[in-house]
């Protein structure tokens, strides 16, 4: 288990890999560290849980937009975020 945001971002990197484009690896694994930042300034945890990030991540379906949009609304309202994962994953 990772216990600092470097190490939470080393393991997050394989899985990023795989889903979003090279070039867009370094920006999705940037934006899920302001999501962190964001999160423990609204629910003051260190970060969300990876029930959330994996919501988040199958919200952005691979696309930095979609990321922007996924950890946005898993900020304001993660149950939004769920809702919507849920719906994604029914669709495939």
């Amino acid at each position: 288990m990772a216990i600092g945001r470097a190490e939470r971002r080393e393991e997050r990197r394989s899985r990023i890999s795989s889903i979003f484009a090279n070039s867009d690896v370094e920006p999705a694994l940037d934006l899920l560290e302001l999501a962190e930042l964001a999160w423990h300034d609204c629910y003051g945890e260190i970060t969300p849980s990876e029930a959330v990030v994996d919501d988040i991540l199958v919200v952005s379906q691979g696309s930095l937009s979609g990321l922007i949009l996924a950890v946005r609304l898993a900020v304001t309202d993660r149950r939004d975020l769920r809702v919507l994962a849920d719906d994604r994953r029914s669709r495939t």
